[in-house]
């Protein structure tokens, strides 16, 4: 079985971009520091753990998590179909049959 690519990216980012809004408003309502999720503004350029920076992240976990999980769609398909156990099977009425009743 093919993966979509385009469903599958999309179905990454959402899932990727809304972790990183729901952990930074996590941060935001305990009013921790957030110490560890301020380490994506590394990656993220002008994300910090505030409400603005919870939208920033969500734009770039998104746009993040698209490009590897298309990416990663692209690879499976590549290989998908490639090993023995994916060719069609046949069907009864392929099989040849023997005349001693076995």
């Amino acid at each position: 079985m093919k993966l979509n690519k385009t469903g599958f990216a999309v179905a990454a980012g959402i899932l990727w971009g809304a972790t990183v809004f729901l952990a930074t408003w996590w941060i935001i309502v305990r009013g921790g520091t957030g110490e560890n999720i301020a380490k994506l503004g590394r990656f993220y350029l002008g994300y910090e753990p505030t409400p603005v920076g919870s939208i920033i992240g969500l734009i770039y976990g998104f746009i993040n998590a698209f490009i590897g999980g298309y990416i990663f769609a692209a690879i499976y398909n590549a290989f998908c179909g490639k090993s023995p156990e994916s060719a069609p099977a046949e069907s009864p009425a392929e099989k040849p049959t023997t005349e001693s009743g076995e």
